[in-house]
């Protein structure tokens, strides 16, 4: 089976950026972010079941998720985000396995911004790699991306475990708090690390 390494970080710390520089490399990303909103254009699978539970009022004009209006509710009501959780998840493992199978690179970077939130990966993840940055960093890049108060920025974060309890949790870390030269050098350095560790999983399977 190929080597799959799972990358998550909180909102705003620079997976997408780190994703780029390994796709660069060569290596094939799975993102689940990408899945998610494919699932919920209009006619995507989630659709019919999020109509279903929600209602028409959380679908825009065109039949697509309402975006920003579920991620109001599910932000305010918990009850509201495990029902939106337990439509989308099932439909992007499902996905993410399926695109595992069509890959060719010598390893798989698989996005997953929930990864220790969820027990859904545990079994296709060989290891983790979290993209970590300052609090106050994830707050302003995040708020210059994508126009959000500080307030919803904060409230996204609350919603993912903490900054500490994910990197005691993760088996490699790339810092991104300096410029974007010194991020290059740490996903080359570990795209180097992650070519070892496949030739040396090719070699152990091949004296058998």
């Amino acid at each position: 089976m190929t080597f799959i390494v799972g990358l998550t970080g909180g909102i705003g710390c620079g997976k997408s950026s780190v994703s780029q520089f390994f796709a660069e490399l060569g290596i094939d990303i799975i993102d689940t972010d990408v899945i998610a909103r494919k699932l919920t254009q209009p006619d995507g699978q989630a659709i019919g079941l999020i109509r279903d539970s929600f209602g028409d009022a959380f679908l825009t004009a065109n039949g697509s998720l309402d975006r920003e209006k579920m991620r109001n509710q599910v932000f305010s009501d918990s009850h509201a985000r495990h029902k939106l959780e337990k439509i989308l998840h099932p439909l992007i493992l499902k996905e993410v396995i399926e695109q595992t199978e069509q890959t060719r690179s010598p390893y798989i970077v698989i996005v997953v911004p929930l990864l220790f939130e969820t027990d859904d990966y545990d079994d296709i993840i060989h290891r983790s790699l979290v993209v970590d940055c300052e609090e106050s960093m994830q707050i302003s890049r995040t708020m210059a991306r994508s126009q959000l108060s500080e307030q919803q920025v904060k409230a996204i974060m609350a919603q993912q475990i903490s900054r500490q309890t994910r990197l005691q949790k993760t088996d490699d870390i790339i810092t991104n708090n300096r410029d974007i030269d010194f991020l290059k050098t740490q996903v080359t350095q570990l795209h180097n690390k992650y070519l070892i560790i496949c030739k040396n999983k090719s070699d152990t399977v091949n004296l058998h």
